[in-house]
């Protein structure tokens, strides 16, 4: 199989999986903001679970990403390594997730009653299972992504979406409320977990002959290589997850239900670019070991005006039908959501590149200058937060957001830039006819939106837009229908 079929497969099945783990998040969503949760217990889920991303930062650091890396490098220079790091990286995640559970446990309730919250304190318990079988879960999908075994990443992400639909659904049934979905969550973590694991186990470290020492100093540079991954990863989940808890702060579990539809929605339409990015990054490692940065270029290039293609004109989209859609798909209650998905949706667009931008740096040895990037964009984020929240409301949240992940995604592709050489008139050509077929779609929208009645009129204003943009995308030359069949077989 050549790289380009190697990346085709590996997308096509990333994509499936991620279809299946956002269909059932989707799914999930809609079940419990629509029918088994009021938007205060929907909102105190969300809430926990993004305070618990911030206390996960210290549980995983970079271990995971940075041993990715050298599992990337050892397994085609020296495979005879991989047992030790795989070895290495799992002792010390599990002496990192002990130390971070025992004060998780012995500290929950003075963390729920500092961040204004002591309901939220028997969260925080079932916290220490989450935040165990969450990193192992994780782990697992970034250990194969380093192998380029994508397949298995797909296979551990879909499970973990299934399982969360099914067993927060039956809890929340069963009579258990919030607490019940969250535990629901526990538990499909714990079956993606047990299979990644295992997989990760009989596929990889049994299958390579271990070498009879451990070489000189790999330890110490995966330890090294995983303190600016630990910035990177720490400033993007506090970039991601503060917002959330400054607004559950600040405000109500209401608002906090408001903006996480909000992010919830956005996360869905950025599946695609997420499984792009995650299928390509390790190849750019791959190819600056072997010194064809030429090949890199095409690829990124390539995949960043396909992604344009699709986000820019599906943003402009779905800041038209917000409303309607919030409403008859969730009801009246978020209504209140429909401002914060109208602004999330420039994040959506930034959001894209930096999925498809992000892993490449990594791979690519830059990780220094992209946590710089993110320590700094994720502190006046925190910032701005702390200013237009308490000032204008929940849609301060998004717009601080929006404004210094704009920094960031410039600050990325100035990298990308110095290390590929794009070829920026090329690109910039393709993004001025993106612009002008999003213009012409967005008009046709805005022509049916206000007949737009029911969900089958929703429907179906989508389906004008999506035809609109097909011809369109086929008559400017940036798709061909050709390639398209032959992706699609």
């Amino acid at each position: 199989m050549n790289r380009q079929d190697h990346i085709v497969h590996g997308f096509k099945a990333t994509l499936v999986a991620r279809a299946i783990y956002m269909v059932s998040s989707a799914l999930l969503m809609f079940l419990l903001a629509r029918y088994l949760l009021d938007p205060d217990g929907y909102g105190t889920l969300y809430w926990v679970i993004g305070v618990l991303a911030i206390v996960q930062l210290v549980a995983d650091l970079g271990f995971g990403k940075s041993a990715a890396r050298y599992f990337s490098e050892y397994s085609e220079k020296a495979p005879g390594q991989i047992p030790h790091l795989i070895r290495t990286t799992i002792t010390v995640k599990i002496v990192a997730i002990t130390l971070v559970v025992y004060m998780l446990l012995l500290f929950h309730e003075q963390i729920a009653i500092g961040l204004g919250d002591p309901t939220a304190a028997p969260f925080l318990v079932a916290g220490v299972l989450y935040v165990t079988v969450f990193s192992f879960s994780t782990f697992t999908q970034i250990a194969f992504q380093g192998f380029n075994q994508l397949v298995y990443s797909a296979i551990v992400q879909a499970i973990s979406g299934v399982g969360r639909l099914v067993f927060a659904v039956g809890f929340v049934l069963l009579g258990l409320g919030a607490l019940g979905a969250f535990f629901g969550y526990i538990v499909g973590y714990i079956i993606s977990a047990v299979v990644g694991l295992t997989v990760l186990y009989y596929k990889f470290y049994t299958q390579y002959e271990p070498a009879s020492t451990y070489e000189d100093g790999l330890s110490r540079r995966l330890l090294e290589y995983s303190v600016p991954l630990t910035a990177t990863r720490s400033a993007n989940v506090v970039d991601k997850q503060i917002d959330t808890v400054l607004v559950g702060v600040f405000l109500t579990p209401t608002a906090v239900a408001f903006y996480t539809l909000g992010k919830q929605i956005s996360d869905f339409v950025l599946a695609p670019a997420e499984s792009l990015g995650f299928t390509i990054s390790p190849n750019f490692g791959e190819q600056k070991a072997t010194g064809q940065l030429d090949r890199a270029r095409q690829i990124y290039e390539t995949s960043l005006t396909h992604t344009m293609l699709l986000y820019i004109p599906a943003t402009a989209g779905l800041v038209i039908i917000a409303e309607p859609l919030v409403t008859m798909v969730f009801g009246n209650d978020y209504a209140g959501a429909v401002p914060v998905l109208q602004i999330l949706a420039a994040f959506i667009v930034l959001q894209a590149i930096t999925n498809l931008t992000s892993d490449s740096l990594d791979y690519l040895g830059r990780a220094r200058a992209r946590a710089i990037a993110k320590g700094g964009t994720a502190a006046a984020n925190f910032g701005l937060n702390l200013v237009l929240i308490p000032t204008i409301g929940v849609i301060g949240a998004a717009i601080a957001t929006v404004a210094t992940h704009s920094v960031y995604v410039a600050v990325n592709l100035y990298i990308v830039h110095s290390e590929l050489s794009l070829r920026l008139r090329r690109l910039g050509r393709s993004m001025g006819v993106i612009c002008g077929i999003t213009g012409v779609m967005a008009l046709a929208v805005l022509l049916v939106t206000p007949l737009v009645s029911s969900p089958l009129m929703l429907i179906g204003a989508i389906a004008v837009g999506t035809l609109t943009w097909g011809v369109l995308a086929v008559v400017s030359g940036l798709v061909d229908p050709q390639d398209v069949r032959s992706a699609m077989t």
